[in-house]
């Protein structure tokens, strides 16, 4: 496919900011959750779901019916975590394992993520960060949100879902 305008992107697993030129040809390899990752002269590539239109697709920005009582659904906070990915493994973050915790606080419109990286030197942590940030703002009455990375425990495919694990290959 070819940019048909330019466009922001990162690059994977550093995380280092590049722009597209418009015109650039790049080949999608993961269109799944908040962002695209492409192969981009050898390189792999991660650009924003915002920035869809960049390559042709539109946006994929989540709705959700709004609760009524002005409480914020977790069921809704859950999904919307589900649909940030790893940039280089295609599964969520949920399903890999890497939300150890997450709280609500109805009383401030707040949501507090913990979570982890498959790797602590991955520089795409901060990315996945904002990502989470803009997947749970498109939640019903979140006012702000708090996501902190954590690397204790450490990581391990045993805290995948068995689906996960089946989807990638390390079931064992």
């Amino acid at each position: 496919m070819e940019f048909e305008r330019e466009c922001p992107a990162k690059l994977v697993p550093s995380g280092d900011d590049l722009m597209i030129p418009k015109g650039a040809e790049a080949a999608i390899t993961q269109a799944l959750g908040a962002s695209y990752t492409l192969l981009y002269h050898g390189n792999l590539i991660r650009i924003d779901g915002k920035d869809a239109d960049a390559i042709g697709l539109t946006s994929n920005a989540l709705e959700f019916e709004a609760r009524e009582d002005g409480r914020i659904d977790e069921d809704q906070v859950w999904k919307a975590l589900s649909m940030v990915y790893d940039p280089e493994i295609p599964v969520n973050i949920v399903s890999l394992g890497l939300v150890y915790k997450m709280d609500v606080d109805q009383s401030r419109g707040h949501v507090f993520v913990e979570m982890t990286l498959t790797a602590p030197g991955c520089g795409m942590g901060d990315v996945l960060v904002d990502d989470i940030k803009r997947r749970l703002a498109e939640v019903p009455h979140v006012q702000s949100s708090d996501v902190q990375l954590v690397f204790d425990p450490p990581w391990t495919r045993e805290m995948m879902s068995e689906e996960a694990q089946l989807e990638t290959g390390m079931f064992f």
